[in-house]
């Protein structure tokens, strides 16, 4: 699982999605990822840019080529202008994400972790209340700023997934039709040869 605070090194985001550092760096460039510079000019990553690559690949493992992607990816507006009975086919098909479930799963652990420290520092430190309690109220606020950061991060990446999900249906969806229509136009002007034939 991804650190959502940790910045990745080229070479660490080639072993975790299998891309030689040349194809991230042509990527970068070919899908217009806003890869963060360090002031040495180096690059790093972060889960999110990951999770963006990790999500190219996928797409390309489902057979999109890269203007497809870029499609998906970058023009929501032009996948969107197709008819609204688009949306409604893939909607029973997407799990929609409870943001309430994973903001609770965050705290749960995030307290189990809390009280863990709280038992340990208990068994330390009987002696001294007072430097207790005001360790406690630091250690308190800390997990909150905690519990939020983390939470706001899982929440955006979700709904960034789940958007970026509902345009790969449509997209998908808007293939489909233009295959149908395809051979729907194929097998007319079959019909047409075989009547002029019969007409002969």
């Amino acid at each position: 699982m991804l650190d959502f605070t940790y910045e990745y090194s080229i070479s660490e985001v080639s072993e975790i999605t299998g891309y030689a550092p040349h194809v991230l760096r042509y990527y970068e460039k070919e899908f217009e990822i806003d890869v963060p510079r360090k002031d040495s000019n180096h690059r790093y990553y972060t889960y999110k840019e990951i999770e963006l690559i990790q999500y190219i690949k996928d797409l390309q493992d489902k057979g999109f080529g890269n203007k497809q992607i870029k499609l998906i990816i970058n023009s929501p507006q032009t996948v969107f202008s197709q008819e609204e009975t688009d949306l409604d086919i893939i909607r029973d098909d997407i799990t929609m994400v409870d943001p309430n479930d994973i903001a609770i799963q965050i705290s749960s652990i995030i307290e189990n972790q809390f009280f863990k420290k709280l038992t340990d520092y208990l068994e330390e430190n009987q002696h001294n209340t007072v430097d207790l309690v005001e360790t406690l109220k630091d250690e308190i606020v800390a997990l909150r700023q905690e519990i939020n950061s983390k939470e706001h991060d899982v929440l955006i990446c979700e709904n960034a997934k789940l958007r970026m999900k509902v345009k790969e249906k449509v997209y998908e969806n808007v293939k489909l039709k233009d295959e149908i229509l395809r051979m729907k136009n194929e097998n007319q002007g079959f019909l047409k040869r075989i009547f002029k034939k019969n007409n002969n």
